[in-house]
């Protein structure tokens, strides 16, 4: 559905086509026609005089053009441009849709943005409200499973076989409530904004702090990171804790720039990730530490919230971000080579 101001009222509009041709066309007859008339009126009023009053007139009509042309192209433009920036950064309202319109093919292609920033709108708020009610639906059975669980624990009458099997019912119950978390956040991770610029010098001091068992590298912290302080540390966070969880001890984080984009490489001396398991790892509910209380969601909300600021993760090999990202005098050490890397391209 289309909000107010976009074209339910049925009105004229010219092409595309007919504007252009109209102001090339108008172009050429201003020439011409002031070549014809200091021709006939130079004899008369002299020739500064029509020379003058033709300048002045051509002026105005060529004003006249070019405000035609800002109002039929440059303002419609500008308005779906501002559009389209406002419906990205905000979730949580109705934008205004834009009021003018212009040609016929900018209508056209107006409606089309705004139906599909509708849709788009309508289908987070779709995956919202079926997250929210699967949580809620779920939770109060597992809600009421621990109630009984804890109960029954109370009970002096339980032998030690019930209670290995009563504390795998209260551990799955437990794996459950972590999922359902889990799951919520990762649909408010499709919401997140987090607009704003930050560098890696951001992380000096709370790196440490955070991870004192990581020792950390930093290059580039000079780059300007299209995420502010807070997206950064989200992001450097999650893949430290994966790091550190297979056995990490260095981190080594980069940041470049590059012609037409900015890139950032974390990568640890831990034990890697398998080829097996590297085609799933973004993957919803995959984990290798199931055991340990891996839910599988970290890469899955990261990834989520990068694609919110128009940028994209990927697990690539050690050995090539030493060329592409890295400074050829800094390059990773002979541990990091071993261990996972993760590139962020923010484009």
């Amino acid at each position: 559905m289309l909000g107010p101001g976009v074209g339910n009222t049925q009105k004229w509009r010219p092409k595309l086509g007919f504007v252009l041709g109209g102001g090339l066309v108008g172009t050429l007859l201003l020439s011409f026609v002031g070549l014809v008339a200091l021709r006939y009126l130079g004899p008369e009023i002299g020739f500064k005089n029509a020379a003058t009053l033709l300048a002045t007139i051509i002026l105005l009509a060529t004003a006249f053009l070019g405000w035609l042309l800002v109002r039929l192209l440059l303002r419609p433009i500008q308005a779906l441009e501002r559009y389209a920036a406002d419906t990205r950064k905000t979730t949580d309202r109705d934008i205004q849709p834009p009021h003018h319109s212009g040609t016929k093919e900018l209508h056209n292609m107006g409606q089309s943005v705004i139906e599909m920033a509708t849709e788009l709108r309508n289908r987070e708020a779709t995956i919202r409200s079926f997250t929210d009610h699967v949580s809620h639906e779920i939770k109060t059975p597992v809600s009421a499973i621990r109630a009984a669980s804890e109960l029954l624990e109370d009970g002096d009458t339980l032998n030690a076989s019930d209670r290995e099997i009563l504390n795998q019912i209260m551990g799955a119950a437990r794996q459950i409530e972590t999922q359902l978390a889990s799951l919520r956040e990762v649909a408010r991770a499709r919401e997140t904004r987090h607009h704003g610029h930050s560098d890696l010098r951001d992380l000096e001091g709370w790196i440490d702090q955070q991870h004192p068992a990581l020792s950390v590298d930093l290059t580039g912290a000079d780059v300007a990171i299209p995420l502010d302080p807070e997206g950064l540390k989200i992001l450097i966070t999650h893949l430290a804790q994966n790091a550190f969880a297979h056995g990490a001890h260095a981190l080594q984080i980069a940041a470049r720039q590059t012609k037409n984009r900015i890139e950032i490489s974390i990568c640890d001396d831990g034990s890697g990730i398998s080829p097996g398991n590297a085609a799933q790892i973004f993957d919803p509910f995959f984990t290798t530490r199931r055991t340990q209380g891996g839910t599988g969601m970290g890469l899955t909300i990261l990834r989520n919230m990068l694609a919110a600021h128009g940028a994209q993760i990927s697990l690539v090999s050690p050995k090539s971000v030493t060329t592409s990202v890295r400074d050829p005098n800094a390059n990773l050490t002979q541990n990091c080579l071993q261990g996972a890397c993760f590139l962020v391209r923010f484009y």
